[in-house]
């Protein structure tokens, strides 16, 4: 995804969307309106099949696969390292953009470090993936 199709509402999957993470992750989408063409709800074979409430409408877990991912534009990764290093290269062939909020990327220096607040600027240099920071970085 591109700045130049920003304007377009994007396809968004939350890699992690039980956890609790992945939980505030569709909280905030919801609370803030964020535009979206569709939302894909990914997590592990366990939590495949839960249902979560979302803007009024009842959204199905998927279990994580390449053809879940297809058509992907922005995938917010909460799912863990392991998962994380499994599913973001596999997003990025994919076409998607990943916002990893595990450790798997945190010191890969190919990787942006992004703080919103602090260097923005460091997002238009990935190569697909961006990491994001937390306490323990």
């Amino acid at each position: 995804m591109t700045f130049a199709s920003a304007a377009i509402p994007p396809t968004v999957a939350i890699l992690g969307a039980t956890g609790a993470v992945g939980q505030e992750l569709l909280t905030l989408l919801e609370e803030r309106s964020f535009p979206l063409k569709q939302l894909r709800l990914l997590a592990s074979p366990r939590s495949a099949g839960q249902t979560v409430a979302f803007k009024g409408q009842t959204l199905t877990v998927e279990p994580v696969s390449a053809e879940a991912l297809s058509g992907v534009d922005v995938v917010l990764a909460s799912a863990g390292g392991s998962v994380s290093r499994q599913w973001a290269p596999v997003a990025v062939e994919q076409g998607a953009v990943v916002i990893d909020n595990s450790s798997a990327f945190r010191m890969d220096p190919a990787v942006p470090l992004v703080v919103p607040e602090v260097n923005p600027q460091a997002a238009l240099t990935h190569q697909g993936i961006i990491a994001n920071p937390n306490c323990t970085t």
